[in-house]
């Protein structure tokens, strides 16, 4: 099969990433090999092809957002057969016994696993994924519209989640990619009133269509005291800056899973009127089938740029430089 693996981490212009011939992988008792479709783009997978993220081992396959159909179920595997179509994810395992999985906080696992980064993932023809972690999903929505909601729309739903916004609130967005589009239209549909601010022109234009009543460039603050913020651009200096937004007893939250080094924060500006900051760690199994449950429900749906699959350095780099406006999707199989 074929399969891209990140050959020696560093800027993606520099080609870290390489296209490779490998054996189909063969599933462990309790997993199951699934024939990939698509497989949406990540910054995350940006960010480990970069270094940013330094891979767990040499030569691994990056993608996280994987939509396929099972080829074939481990001895153990009692709920999945040849031809269900599945989703792989970011979370991969985590050890279920520590207090923190005991007490339904299994993001928090100290020796968790994950698609892509310890293990191989989906920018490959074939995948193998522990069934436990995968979800199963419907068959009547084109595959390159499932796989961005797999981390992007996850992760975004634990964002929210993580950001507190009372109901009919105001959410601020700072960056406004993948991940950020769909929390939009999460919030939306709950009622939100939404103020973007984003350095990309496309993703502004996108904002407005969606619903967002306010939207700004980087350096833009917005018009009135938020409630709520996320920050899904990987830039700690948005952190000050998104504090300040938010007015008495707001809440920022940080979604990504690497950010440049925030700067110093006064207290009286940044933090005092009880203003909350808070990251956002992986999410659990439940984060993923719950958001799944409400995408189908509230028609949360991804704006996809499609790129074939000898096209990954491209999508990456359309995906670093804001580009790809909404989800990046790596088209597998033909």
């Amino acid at each position: 099969m074929r399969a891209w693996i990140v050959e020696s981490p560093g800027p993606i212009a520099s080609g870290p990433l390489r296209l490779v011939e490998r054996p189909v992988p063969e599933p462990a008792r309790d997993e199951i090999l699934v024939r990939v479709v698509c497989c949406g783009v990540c910054r995350t997978d940006l960010h480990l092809a970069e270094g940013d993220l330094p891979p767990r081992r040499p030569g691994v396959t990056p993608g996280h957002q994987a939509v396929g159909e099972v080829v074939r179920a481990g001895e153990d595997v009692g709920d999945l057969a040849p031809g269900d179509r599945v989703g792989i994810a970011w979370l991969r395992r985590t050890c279920g016994a520590c207090r923190w999985c005991r007490r339904g906080a299994e993001n928090l696992c100290p020796t968790p696993s994950f698609t892509g980064w310890d293990a191989d993932g989906g920018f490959a023809e074939y995948a193998v994924a522990p069934a436990a972690f995968t979800y199963r999903l419907p068959t009547d929505v084109p595959a390159e519209s499932l796989a961005p909601l797999l981390c992007a729309g996850i992760i975004g739903y634990r964002a929210l989640r993580r950001a507190a916004l009372p109901p009919g609130g105001r959410l601020g967005l700072y960056g406004f990619g993948s991940s950020a589009h769909l929390t939009a239209q999460l919030a939306l549909a709950q009622g939100a009133e939404l103020y973007v601010v984003t350095r990309d022109e496309g993703g502004r234009r996108l904002a407005s269509e969606l619903g967002a009543v306010w939207t700004g460039a980087a350096d833009a603050r917005p018009p009135v005291p938020l409630d709520s913020a996320i920050i899904f651009a990987p830039a700690g200096e948005l952190v000050p800056s998104a504090l300040e937004a938010i007015g008495r007893g707001g809440t920022v939250a940080v979604a990504g899973i690497h950010l440049s080094d925030v700067p110093s924060l006064v207290y009286d500006r940044h933090l005092f009127l009880e203003k909350d900051l808070r990251s956002v760690t992986a999410n659990t199994r439940a984060d993923g089938a719950d958001f799944l449950r409400l995408a189908h429900r509230l028609g949360v749906s991804a704006h996809v740029v499609g790129y074939p699959f000898e096209e990954l350095d491209g999508a990456l780099v359309d995906v670093a430089t804001g580009r790809a406006t909404g989800s990046a999707v790596l088209r597998v199989a033909g």
